[in-house]
């Protein structure tokens, strides 16, 4: 760098004082351990996932805030002020804090149990709708709390310093059930994420209950299903949920519960999956209302009651309410997936696990929590039983006691003279001189001395439990049990199998023969086919547009639409309505929706999926993929990383499968050069990936690129025969200088 010097009204740098940047090279692989690792488990372990005791730290440090201040049992507060005073140990801003404790409180409804009863406006988990300034709304920790904080001030878990070292604060918080698997969890890291649903809390406490006393346990039929706080239906598939048991990963179908009301004609959704809101359900019934893909809706809205949101649906006359229900099941997210991801973080380390693993790594983690507990009650116990020997000691002679005080004349020597009088050390002498005076009565020493045989007997049988694992997990049985009777709730979500729901059936499409035109600028028409199609100026066309693409085929047809950012997009020919030539058609970007900015490259028909894309890059590159890797087992509409993005594609055509003699297809290619070369589809090389970028075919060089292509049809025509110098035996080329003509004239109408 170099230091600027001032002088006379002008700027100039003085070379004595210029100094020398050392560059010094670094491993990219060093960069990454030292500046984005560090970063990267900040977010997985401090952040983002949560760890066996079912909470983030931010929850943790929010219901620890609160517990401290005395709002278990408490009064209702300012949420404001539990803000502030979390801010303590959680200092992200007061937004992120309120947003935890949000989603923490009854009001919200977002949890099975919720941690936080809360009085005002808090929104609710199944609408977008927002929640009342902290200022506004009051909070305090619900009585379920005192689940997760027992054992907590008898040293049952690990203390920590907060950010700043002022005060301390738990690693974990003790939770007497497997609350991990009871409140549902939902978080992205760096590289990482989780997303644990919910079970019920009873069928929870029964689980783990069971593999407590049988590690071995098979507790499907315990832990029937997950259990969401929306309700709804859970869609029951035993081997999908058995994987998830496993594995910790997979999905389930989660469908809305409805009712239909004759009288009014309309549907009243009550319940919708918890993975969805009721505003994207209305906003997508209200799209597909336009593209016509629904017509028995007259209305749709949400309705806000003292029973919580409602979706009513109003039917046009003579609508079955079953079969629309089953139709937007299908298109909407009235029944939506849940996937599951259970990561969460084990002993400072994230772990994918299955349920049988996350309950056996709880049961483990209690397991610790409860010996401890033991073993801070064992050295209590044997504290006030050490102070109430020494007070036996003194019941032999009271009297020699109280002279023993009485002619002390310093009172730092009565500690020491009391010692000395009984045996006793400072501490029980300390204790013995704290006595009241009118407790220095044979009544209360006998009752002293009462407690501490019952010390001894509590000592026998804490070290007892202690020193069994059995008599430990006993314990833990027995806390679950009175969890379970105490809180457990009905089931949220009910259960139906899956092979039993009632399914759309997609009506069978009509099939009969269409011609379908495509155009240069996206256009696509349907059209009954008529004999030979008039001519391509019989057929109406916005200014500067042309056919490139006629195929005669059928209704039932399926239509591969590539685009310029390498993505296909899919649709049945069947959702196009019937043209006319007076007609421009349906605009392919607006009825598939694509992104800003994507234009059409090839639009194509096809059935069985057989045959080739030729696909002809700006550089010079060509490359050959079967059609068959655009075939999907889902009905996925969008397909991106289509084909490769190395350099913009600028055709694309349909290469049919050679059968017998027929000859190969060719393409014209002109260079921005000057240069054109003609190449038979025999002469692409063929590729096993999509996303293959091809070899070179039409050699450019530096600035310079392949501008136009069109497909070559050679007629036998007099004017064709110039053609044949275009034509090359051996690839890469660097093609022939061209003479001009017209490439409009070289589209022609291709037939699958």
């Amino acid at each position: 760098m170099a230091e600027r010097k001032k002088s006379t009204g002008k700027t100039k740098y003085d070379e004595t004082q210029i100094t020398h940047a050392v560059v010094t090279e670094q491993p990219i692989t060093a960069t990454l351990e030292t500046n984005y690792m560090p970063y990267a488990m900040s977010v997985i372990i401090s952040r983002a996932i949560p760890e066996i005791d079912g909470f983030k730290p931010a929850h943790r440090k929010l219901l620890y805030t609160m517990y401290k201040d005395g709002l278990l049992g408490g009064r209702l507060t300012k949420s404001n002020t539990i803000v502030g005073s979390t801010m303590k140990l959680n200092p992200h801003g007061d937004a992120a804090i309120y947003d935890t404790l949000v989603r923490l409180t009854t009001g919200h409804a977002s949890l099975l149990h919720p941690f936080i009863e809360s009085k005002g406006a808090f929104g609710n988990h199944f609408s977008k709708s927002p929640c009342a300034a902290s200022r506004y709304t009051e909070a305090r920790l619900d009585k379920f709390c005192e689940t997760i904080f027992s054992g907590l001030d008898k040293d049952a878990v690990d203390f920590v310093d907060n950010y700043d070292g002022t005060i301390q604060e738990p690693v974990l918080l003790p939770t007497s059930f497997p609350n991990i698997l009871v409140s549902p969890n939902k978080g992205i890291a760096v590289g990482l994420a989780s997303d644990i649903c919910s079970f019920n809390l009873g069928e929870i406490c029964d689980a783990t209950t069971e593999l407590i006393k049988n590690p071995n346990a098979d507790i499907t039929d315990i832990l029937i299903a997950p259990d969401l706080p929306s309700g709804g239906f859970f869609l029951y598939n035993r081997e999908k949920l058995q994987e998830i048991y496993r594995t910790g990963r997979g999905s389930f179908k989660l469908r809305a519960r409805y009712s239909y009301d004759k009288k009014a004609n309309c549907i009243e959704v009550t319940q919708i999956p918890y993975t969805t809101k009721v505003e994207d359900i209305i906003d997508t019934v209200v799209e597909l209302a336009k593209k016509g893909k629904i017509k028995e809706i007259t209305d749709i809205r949400e309705e806000t009651g003292l029973e919580g949101n409602r979706l009513t649906i109003d039917l046009k006359r003579g609508t079955d309410p079953e079969q629309l229900m089953q139709k937007l099941f299908k298109l909407t997210t009235l029944e939506d997936s849940y996937p599951c991801n259970f990561t969460i973080i084990i002993g400072g380390s994230p772990r994918t696990l299955g349920v049988y693993s996350i309950l056996e790594e709880w049961i483990a983690w209690r397991t610790e929590c409860v010996k401890r507990e033991l073993f801070f009650n064992l050295q209590k116990a044997k504290e006030r039983l050490h102070l109430l020997e020494g007070l036996a000691k003194i019941l032999l002679d009271i009297d020699k006691a109280i002279k023993i005080i009485r002619e002390t004349e310093h009172e730092k020597d009565v500690i020491p003279n009391l010692c000395k009088g009984f045996d006793i050390d400072e501490i029980q002498a300390e204790y013995i001189a704290e006595i009241k005076l009118r407790n220095i009565n044979k009544e209360y020493i006998l009752k002293r001395l009462d407690d501490r045989d019952k010390l001894i007997n509590e000592i026998a049988e804490t070290e007892e439990i202690l020193g069994s694992d059995k008599k430990v997990k006993n314990i833990i049985v027995k806390q679950l049990a009175e969890v379970k009777k105490k809180y457990a709730k009905p089931r949220q979500t009910q259960i139906i199998e899956e092979t039993e729901a009632p399914k759309f059936e997609e009506p069978e499409i009509e099939v009969y023969p269409v011609t379908m035109l495509t155009t240069k600028d996206g256009y696509i028409k349907k059209l009954l086919p008529k004999g030979n199609l008039p001519k391509t100026d019989a057929q109406k066309l916005k200014d500067n547009d042309y056919i490139v693409g006629k195929f005669d085929v059928s209704n039932e047809f399926d239509i591969l639409v590539f685009t310029d950012k390498c993505q296909v997009y899919k649709a049945k020919l069947d959702d196009f309505d019937l043209s006319k030539p007076s007609m421009l058609g349906d605009y392919l970007p607006a009825s598939l929706n694509f992104e800003e900015g994507e234009n059409v490259l090839m639009a194509m028909p096809t059935k069985d999926y057989g045959g080739y894309v030729a696909i002809f890059f700006e550089n010079g590159k060509a490359v050959k993929i079967k059609v068959s890797e655009y075939a999907t087992k889902t009905n996925r509409k969008k397909l991106t990383k289509a084909f490769s993005s190395d350099s913009p594609a600028r055709a694309i055509f349909f290469v049919p499968e050679k059968e017998g003699r027929d000859p190969a297809k060719e393409f014209l290619l002109k260079s921005s050069s000057g240069k054109a070369v003609i190449i038979n589809s025999d002469q692409l090389t063929e590729k096993a990936t999509r996303t293959a970028s091809g070899v070179i075919v039409f050699t450019q060089k530096r600035g310079q690129i392949v501008s136009d292509i069109v497909e070559f049809v050679d007629d036998g025509s007099e004017q064709m025969k110039h053609f044949g110098r275009y034509r090359k035996s051996k690839l890469p080329s660097t093609g022939t200088l061209y003479e001009e003509f017209d490439l409009s004239e070289l589209q022609i109408s291709f037939d699958i």
